[in-house]
This record gives structure tokens, sequence and C-alpha cells, in this order.
């Protein structure tokens, strides 16, 4: 008789579950009991770290990205690995040998020195040498091609598995409980809020639960309905048998032309790969059993990337081959983490998608969560990790296989403006996007929309050559600025999320989620923010008012989740309000520029006329066989109009509009031309310009709160707290450069008399102004106000060169808007 067992028993509540003990998932466990949280519990289907964090490089690099929020997370987790051996008694093996980037062309230098500007702004001193010092720095290199290195002393390596352990310990130590061969099955719910999670050994309630799973992360979203679209793929490296000179106090290196990174392991070489083209595996589904696992490598698929790499590294050709490893990471759809709540499933967390970056990111993706967790609300600015930005289809196997081919390139890509993903395209296409191919359109492409970038002259095909100067097109959208600055411009805008807010309670719910008041007459339209408690924003976007009970809301498409479930979380249960997402059942036509009355007076028998269709007002008019809303609103600083016109009309209308505006030199206009007339106009732009963190005041948008209405809303007391202060530290400036060569891409410094107080967030070309214009805040202790703007010399740094710059809390072009209510 077979022997039995006994079945451990389990906790049957936890506040905190959370799932995967991998290196995030031991960081959120470690850092909520830094807040004092310990009721925490962590569930682990193998033992720890048996996914993907065991076989991790443990490349620890802070300075290599792009934005606040991951360069904070990376600078952060590597001071977390310095001191965690200390704290816990469990030492990370992290070693500072260095980290260093190689440039081997002109381009690859120019992004790095943008780089490298960027993150000196975040305490990281990354230091720009010569061939001959990376020669010395690492003497076995082949430097002969290249033009300079970037080294940070400070980066460096650590023992992922160590790391882990670490930081689990210290859980531990901080109450938590950590369960490992215990496996999730399920994942309950009640009224859309998470309640806990059924195991293979029962059922455990909890209030919050954090999904850190890595490559299954999927699979236990879909147990909660909650989409994390993330792919696992191949990843490889080599590791060679013992070379003399090779040492443990080697920096790390990477060189981006060759996909390749470099660190020394047990006195021979780790070369690992990031090919272009990758193999998505697991498709069918990962293996049960699989813990500690390997995938049996591919060395035909792998061997010209590897004797590619060798270039870099001739020895190693010479060395014998330890190993060829291939283990599973996972990617998103964008290269970008996915965190925070699940639009789908309040208090269900994910932290996943790292996308081979979780050893590196993970200190700071662990406090980021935990921080999250209990203030409930995010800590820093998540435009680009929130899983909110995620929409459905990306769940879709087909489409995860096909955009994973291209993803492992992506993490060594040159970053250049305007670089879009090749694979997985032509998902989602507006009814105009054959008519516009024939115009002459290139596409770029956000959240599956294509979309109509610029427009290449007849006779040239629209092929983009990329480049951080001025790149192929840039005369053609200086055309079609242009056109909307002196003649009319038509703009495929329908991607923008459109959504009806319809009901009885449909003014008192809207009224208090919006900080303007949209108690207006019917046919108005407002552009509002909404706030949040803490006074920041969660959206800008238009509300126009179509009837008594019913409204449109209209925002950008990248923030589409975000504002749909914001308002459904905002809905009290007892009003009678509904929300029907219409995106697809309108396309959505901008016509803009001086001549836009003119043409369409030639379309339509409704008075156009400023008295009888002023600015902010939408009115349905007959054009051709079809009636569409027209909205008079514009985001490029001009006379215009939107027209939504219902899907099934759009070729018709589109078309009427294309052979009357040959009499006014109606020209079409792409996204481009969109950015360079908003930033002469200092439009802002949500989630690249503003972000959840900026309050209205601080963004100069001061103008989206009616405090004083006779409705409470959310985020007023903040506001006027702020407002009442009557200092501002932090505002958003409008920048020109004086001189007009240069060019402004975002990540730029900003010097105030030789001083650094910020950087660019969005910058393009002023084709009107005649110069290069940016958006960044600037940040001064004493506050940021008109005195300090004047008396202040503002230089742009671009490259190591400064260029002087004219800075204004005004719009720079017609500051006055007479234009747009002309």
């Amino acid at each position: 008789m077979t022997e039995q067992i006994p079945q451990r028993s389990i906790p049957t509540q936890a506040q905190v579950v959370i799932i995967g003990g991998g290196v995030i998932g031991c960081s959120v466990a470690y850092h909520l009991t830094k807040l004092g949280w310990q009721d925490v519990l962590l569930l682990e289907r193998s033992k720890l770290t048996a996914g993907t964090t065991w076989h991790a490089a443990g490349l620890i690099v802070s300075g290599g990205f792009g934005s606040e929020t991951t360069i904070n997370m990376a600078k952060y987790t590597r001071e977390l690995y310095g001191r965690l051996g200390e704290e816990t008694g469990q030492d990370t093996g992290f070693k500072p040998v260095g980290y260093l980037e190689v440039a081997s062309n002109a381009e690859r230098l120019e992004g790095l020195r943008r780089q490298a500007d960027f993150a000196r702004g975040y305490g990281i001193d990354v230091e720009q040498i010569s061939p001959a010092e990376v020669k010395k720095l690492w003497p076995l290199l082949h430097t002969d091609d290249l033009l300079a290195g970037f080294f940070n002393p400070l980066d460096g390596r650590a023992n992922p598995v160590d790391t882990t352990i670490a930081l689990a310990k210290g859980a531990r130590m901080g109450g938590a409980k950590i369960l490992e061969d215990t496996r999730v099955i399920g994942i309950q719910q009640e009224n859309g809020r998470v309640r806990g999670v059924v195991t293979d050994q029962g059922v455990i309630e909890a209030e919050y639960v954090v999904n850190c799973c890595g490559i299954w992360a999927r699979e236990v979203g879909k147990m909660a309905g909650v989409n994390v679209p993330l792919q696992a793929s191949e990843h490889y490296y080599l590791i060679t048998e013992p070379i003399e000179g090779v040492n443990p106090d080697l920096p790390i290196v990477e060189d981006p032309e060759l996909y390749l990174y470099l660190r020394e392991e047990t006195g021979g070489l780790m070369v690992g790969m990031f090919e272009p083209i990758a193999e998505p595996w697991g498709m069918k589904g990962i293996p049960e059993d699989f813990s500690f696992g390997e995938i049996p490598p591919n060395w035909d698929r792998l061997m010209p990337y590897l004797e590619k790499a060798m270039k870099r590294i001739p020895i190693a050709k010479e060395a014998g081959v330890h190993m060829l490893f291939c283990g599973p990471e996972s990617f998103t759809p964008d290269m970008g983490p996915m965190m925070g709540e699940a639009p789908e499933l309040r208090n269900f967390f994910v932290a996943a998608g790292f996308n081979s970056l979780g050893i590196l990111l993970g200190g700071g993706a662990g406090q980021v969560i935990a921080q999250w967790i209990v203030d409930g609300h995010p800590p820093v600015d998540i435009s680009e990790i929130n899983i909110e930005r995620m929409s459905p289809f990306r769940n879709n196997p087909q489409y995860l296989y096909d955009r994973t081919v291209e993803m492992l390139g992506w993490q060594y890509a040159e970053g250049w403006p305007n670089l879009h993903f090749q694979s997985a395209r032509g998902i989602r296409k507006s009814p105009f996007h054959d008519r516009l191919a024939a115009a002459g359109a290139w596409f770029g492409e956000s959240d599956g929309w294509e979309f109509a970038d610029w427009f290449a002259p007849q006779g040239v095909k629209p092929i983009a050559e990329y480049s951080w100067k001025r790149q192929n097109w840039f005369e053609y959208t200086a055309g079609e600025h242009k056109a909307a600055r002196e003649d009319v411009i038509l703009m495929d805008l329908t991607p923008m999320s459109k959504f009806l807010v319809q009901g009885r309670d449909a003014e008192i719910v809207l009224n208090r989620i919006c900080a303007r008041d949209i108690a207006v007459d019917i046919g108005r339209c407002v552009y509002t923010t909404w706030l949040n408690e803490r006074g920041s924003i969660e959206a800008d976007l238009t509300v126009t008012r179509l009837a008594e009970d019913k409204y449109q809301v209209v925002s950008s498409w990248s923030i589409h989740t975000h504002v749909i479930t914001w308002l459904k979380r905002h809905i009290p249960a007892e009003a009678h309000v509904t929300v029907t997402d219409v995106t697809s059942a309108y396309s959505l036509i901008n016509i803009q520029g001086p001549k836009s009355r003119q043409l369409l007076n030639k379309l339509t028998s409704a008075d156009m006329s400023n008295p009888a269709f002023p600015y902010q007002t939408i009115r349905e008019i007959d054009l051709g066989y079809a009636l569409v809303n027209a909205l008079r609103i514009t985001y490029l600083g001009e006379l215009g109009w939107e027209l939504y016109v219902p899907s099934e009309y759009s070729l018709h209308v589109y078309d009427r509009i294309t052979e009357a505006g040959m009499d006014f030199g109606l020209k079409h206009a792409g996204l481009q031309a969109l950015d360079t007339l908003r930033l002469e106009k200092a439009y802002r732009d949500y989630g690249h310009d503003i972000d959840n963190l900026d309050t209205p005041l601080e963004v100069g948008l001061g103008f989206t709160v009616d405090y004083d209405k006779p409705v409470d809303f959310t985020g007023r007391e903040a506001f006027l707290k702020q407002k009442e202060s009557g200092v501002l530290t932090r505002r958003l400036v409008q920048f020109l450069l004086e001189d007009p060569e240069p060019l402004l891409h975002g990540g730029e410094p900003i010097f105030r008399d030789g001083l650094r107080v910020g950087e660019i967030h969005t910058g393009n070309y002023g084709h009107t102004l005649g110069g290069a214009v940016g958006l960044g805040p600037i940040k001064h202790s004493d506050g940021v106000n008109k005195e300090y703007i004047d008396n202040g010399k503002f230089e742009i740094e671009i490259v190591g060169v400064r260029y002087p710059a004219r800075a204004s809390l005004r719009p720079l072009f017609d500051p006055k808007g007479e234009k747009v209510k002309s």
C-alpha cells in the first residue's frame, strides 16, 4: 500500500496574495513589508526562481532608458541590490564592474549621446570615452571600427538567484509568508473585485492579488478575465570555456549594432544575443512541469547572429564552447512592462512582461507596485508601464506570435524618432485607409491603428529613411504644415476614442468627474480635465452635450481603456447612466485651415458662419447625401471642424470633400503635421507632455477647472489648496530654438543660466515659427513664474551642444487665439 503524504495546511486568508516567486514577486513582497504590511502571502508553483529568473544574465544597468519612470526604477534597483546583502545577510552577488556600450556608426553615436545627456539629469554619470579607452577597459575587444564608448562605472552584475533569495528573506523578515509548490488554479471575484485565489491545496481569501507570474502571467490573467498580452520567446546566450585575459572585473559590454552583450562567466565569456528575428515559444501552452527548464537550442538559426557578434570579440571564435543556453523570456507587444491594477478587475494587480529586464528593473518595479497598492494610486508617471494601455485584441495568440518575432531585436534598436513596428500590422484601419494610401500616405501604427503619418508627393514612394537629423519626409510635412496655416487640410483622426454617456443622470455624474462645468447648453463642447483626489490629471478630453441626457466624450486613443474604466468606476451604482464605446461607429475627418469654412460652405446648406456656428459647438449638417456631426474645434491652432461621420457614409463624404477641395488647394496632412502644428500652439498631449502626476496649474491647464461651479467634483479640494498656495515649483514651458537648424525630439536637457532645470518632453519643428519647438517642465524650489522665465537665459542641450532658446508660458503662435475663433 502506497504511503499517503499528508497535505500541509495553508492559510485561508491574506491581505495580499502574490502569485509568482521570481525576482518580481519577491520584490513586491519585500516592499510591501517595508511599508508596514505584514499579512502578505507569496505563492510559487514550483521553487523560487524556477521560471525565468534563475537563468537571467544578471546585468544591472541604470542609464539605458528614455523616461523618468524606468530610469529611476533601474537606478533604485542598482542601489537596493548593493545594500540588500547587509540588510538580510544574504548576498546578492552585485558587483559594480561597470557598464560599457559602444557605437560603431554616426547614428548610433548620436543616439547614445542623447541617451547619456538624459541620464545625467537623474544622477547617472555616463562618460563618453574614446576607442582607445574602450580598448584599455576591455583589451580583448576589436575596436578598430568603433567611434566611441559610453561608460558608467557604478553599474554591474548581480546573481539573479541570490538576489531573489535575498528579497525573499527580507520579505520573511518583515512578516511575509512564502509557500513553494503551491499552484494557483483559479481566481475568485465578486462584483468586479478580486476576492481570493484557488490553489491546488485550497482556497485563500485575499483583498489584493498580484500577478507576478512571468511567462505564465497571461494564463493566470485569463483565470481572472484579465488581458495580460505577453508571449514567451527563445532567448540565447553562449558560454565559452575559460579564456586567458578574461576576469570577473571586466565591465559588461553591449554592442547594439551586433545585438550583443558580453560579460565574464567562470573565466570564460557569456555572449548574449537579442537577435532581430526571434522565435516565439510555448504557443500551445507552457508545459505543466516546466521548472528550471531549458529549450533545446537551434544552432542553425542562431549561428549567423553569433558569427556576426564574434567580430567584436574575435578570441571567442577560438575558445571552446561550454554551452549554448536557450531559455524562455516573455515580451510585450510594445516593449514596455505591464504594471498596475487591471482595468477588468479591481484590486487585481499585474507586474509582468519586463522584456528580459526583470532583474535589472526588479527592485524598482516591486517598490512601485507595493506603493501603488498601499496608497491606492501610482507613485510615478505610468504612461509607458500601465497595463491599461493594452487593448484586448493584443491577447490574440496569432498577434502575439507575429509581433514577438520582432521584439527581441527592439531591445537594441536605435530609438529614432518616428520609428514604428513592422510586424503584426494592418489590424485596425479607418474607412479611408486605401484612399489615403493612394494619396501617398506613409502609415504609422499605434495600438493596432494604422494612421497616416505623412504624405509623399505624387510619383514618390512613401518610404521612411530614419535618422536623428532631418528625415526624408521633413519637407513633405513642412508642406502639409504650411497648407494648414495658409489654406486647408484634410486629416484622418478616426482612431480617436469616442464614447456616448447617456441617461437621466448623465449630467450629474459627468459634472462630478469633470473639472470643468459641463452643465451647458445642448450643442456646446467643453475641453476639460479629469482629476483624481490628489488634484493631478487622469485625462484631458472634450465633452460635448448632444441632448439633455446625452454626451459625447472624445479622447486620445492612447488612453482609451483608461478613460472608459475611469468613467465606469466613477458612476454610482444607483445612477441612471450608461457608457457606450462608439469609436468604430464613426470615422473622424479633420478639416482645418483658414479656408476650411469656404470649403465646407461649398459642401453643405448649413450656415457655417461665425455667428451661426461659434467655436466649440456641434451641429448636424448635410454633406453630400450624408448627415454628419460637425464640431468646430481645433488641435492645430486654426479655424476648423471635426466631422463625425457614420462609418457607412465615410467614403462618400471623403470623396465629396476631396473633389470640392481642389478649388481651395486642399492637402492631405498626417500626424507628423499635427504634431508640428500643435506644438507651435503649445497644445498638450496626454502621456507625453502631461501625465498622472501633473496638476492643471503646473501644466497651464488651470482654465480647464471650474473650481467655483455649484457641483463638487473629484480633485477640487486639492486644486484649491495648490491654487491658494500661490507658488508653483514646477511649470510646463514652451521653448523655441533660436538657431533654425537643430531638431528637438524629446529628452533634451533644459538649462537656465547654466543650471539644469528640466528636459524637453516632446519636440518637433515649428515650420511657421522658424525653428525647433518643444514643451518641457522646469523646476525651481522658490517657484516658476513669468518673472523667473523672463529673467533667465535658457538653453537646450542637443548632443553636448547648448543652443539658446526662447521660453514662454503662453503659446508662441497666435497667443490670443484669434485664428481659432475667426
